[in-house]
């Protein structure tokens, strides 16, 4: 069996291997990635492999970005600190959903699980098959308003009219096109995952970026990229070099 590892955490990764070597001994690492741009550019160039164990968080962003611009049909166990993703990890071609820290008896069973549903395919229970069917053609629900409290009671926002997100000393604000500044109680983290992909993206740790605050983008130094938005030229926002491909394809869709 040919393994492919998406791991960000290179501890995590040789955990991993070792776990797999020792329940599969003929087992072959077909690569150790640790990033969405590096996992994108890989199945461009490589067949699948037999199985994928795949983090959720990684370097450049949500592991989800891979499927968006590959056409994977090799099964995932998920490997993840995090449980609010395991709807959406159905929708692509998961078989198991591990939580860390991952535990040699829960990947044996997920190993398990792999080989029973591959020597059994035409023999799988039709309800769990259609309800398989039915989580993906599911369409994702992002967050389209944020309930703001004010001085004098609530106001209601709309995530269009947003500029941009920026975390500072870990409280979160929202900018809006009129340059209302609003602290919402969400972590970054969360609103990445809340807000729709196809028109915000996680510049880095510091901001979250909508399409339409985009003027100009330049190349910077190192690879990186430097974003300047409409209204906010003189807000900082660089794209690490491993993270460059990855905003680029998203602007290009």
């Amino acid at each position: 069996m040919k393994i492919l590892i998406i791991e960000d955490e290179i501890h995590n990764a040789n955990r991993l291997q070792s776990m797999v070597r020792e329940i599969c001994p003929d087992v072959v690492i077909a690569g150790i990635l640790e990033s969405v741009a590096d996992s994108i550019d890989w199945f461009k160039h490589y067949d699948e492999p037999d199985l994928i164990l795949m983090d959720v968080r990684l370097a450049d962003g949500l592991c989800f970005e891979i499927f968006s611009a590959c056409t994977i049909t090799a099964p995932v166990i998920f490997t993840t600190a995090y449980d609010e993703y395991a709807i959406r990890a159905f929708k692509v071609n998961s078989i198991d959903y591990l939580l860390k820290p991952v535990h040699k008896p829960e990947l044996e069973a997920a190993l398990s699980k792999l080989r029973q549903i591959s020597g059994n395919q035409h023999q799988a229970d039709p309800m769990i098959a259609n309800l398989v069917e039915i989580i993906k053609k599911q369409e994702p629900v992002y967050r389209n308003r944020f309930l703001i409290q004010v001085p004098d009671g609530y106001r209601t926002v709309h995530v269009d009219d947003i500029q941009y997100i920026y975390s500072e000393f870990k409280v979160t604000h929202l900018v809006l096109t009129n340059d209302t500044v609003y602290t919402v109680s969400q972590t970054m983290d969360e609103l990445e995952e809340q807000l729709d992909p196809g028109v915000f993206f996680r510049a880095n740790r510091q901001h979250i970026i909508s399409v339409h605050s985009i003027r100009d983008i330049h190349n910077f130094f190192n690879g990186k990229l430097k974003v300047v938005l409409h209204k906010h030229p003189e807000v900082e926002i660089l794209i690490s070099r491993e993270k460059a491909a990855l905003f680029k394809h998203w602007l290009d869709r």
